[in-house]
């Protein structure tokens, strides 16, 4: 691709990465020189425990265009995409992650999806991924679940990778949501995209900080956020218990008058065990909604910026 009039940024979420950094950014300015003639890349440093900050200090003496966000403590990878996003000027950004997963050779294939097909976004749709059993499993239960109970439509597959027009950044910063995630509002808000196939390589080093936990929550975040599901869900099933218990006590009443109940407290306990077990499921379901309306109540920011070098 020749090298375009466009100015690009680049917003990469750090979190331990001193050992890939160096090879990263080498690897980042070499395709960015030969595709726009004016660039930023934008590291993030997530609470990193390591020499990351350092490195991105060290990059920074070594070429203006990078810029460096320090943030107070982790605040996790959505947050700190956040964080890049607000100090972001080129007309087009980059989002991808630091461990070279995401093939920074890669770039230019999204930008020509981006502009060959005027889309607002271009996505990565992994072909292959080179990704743990478990990861994947997670991922794929984590699209199918959100698929099926949000109003969030995309594709499977798809990455954090990707190219996004600075006017479609600007209308996502007018949602400073704490409680969702900042892709997650790219698809609500309706920002339109074309997918691009690429192969996910193996990481280049470390190891992830992304575990189960994390994705775990992640999927909260998109459930509770998004959706109205478990909480009316929570209402059909008190609703069917409600009704067959109903139906239970007239089969046990008959039964009764009849003389064919057993003497005992069994069935009783069993009964108050599971319905109590109910109710438990359900107030914490609706103390996940109202605790997440307390965290939006008190207005607190996304991310705390410690340093910036720009």
């Amino acid at each position: 691709m020749k090298q375009s009039e466009i100015n690009m940024s680049v917003v990469i979420p750090v979190f331990n990465d001193q050992e890939v950094l160096e090879e990263l950014y080498t690897r980042l300015t070499q395709v960015l020189s030969k595709l726009t003639g004016e660039y930023e890349i934008v590291l993030v440093d997530d609470g990193s425990s390591d020499n990351s900050w350092q490195k991105i200090e060290n990059l920074k003496v070594s070429n203006r265009s990078v810029v460096g966000i320090k943030l107070m403590r982790n605040f996790g990878q959505q947050n700190a995409i956040a964080a890049g996003l607000d100090f972001v000027s080129g007309d087009v950004t980059v989002i991808m992650d630091s461990d070279l997963q995401d093939r920074p050779e890669d770039i230019p294939k999204l930008i020509e999806a981006l502009e060959k097909n005027d889309a607002s976004m271009a996505i990565s749709k992994w072909k292959t991924r080179k990704d743990g059993v478990l990861k994947i499993f997670v991922s794929r239960i984590f699209y199918a679940v959100s698929k099926k109970i949000t109003k969030i439509n995309h594709q499977q597959g798809l990455g954090v990778f990707r190219a996004i027009r600075k006017e479609a950044i600007e209308e996502l910063k007018k949602y400073n949501e704490k409680t969702s995630t900042t892709l997650s509002l790219l698809y609500w808000i309706g920002v339109d995209y074309v997918t691009v196939e690429l192969d996910r390589d193996e990481r280049f080093a470390g190891k992830s900080g992304y575990n189960l936990k994390k994705m775990l929550k992640l999927t909260m975040d998109r459930i509770f956020s998004f959706s109205m599901f478990p909480i009316r869900a929570a209402i059909y099933t008190g609703l069917s218990i409600s009704v067959l218990s109903f139906i239970a006590g007239i089969v046990l009443i008959v039964r009764y008058f009849l003389g064919s109940v057993a003497p005992g407290w069994t069935s009783m306990i069993v009964l108050l065990l599971f319905l109590f077990g109910i109710n438990f499921l359900f107030l914490g379901i609706i103390g996940e909604y109202l605790g997440r309306i307390f965290l939006e109540s008190k207005h607190r920011p996304k991310y705390i910026v410690k340093k910036v070098l720009k």
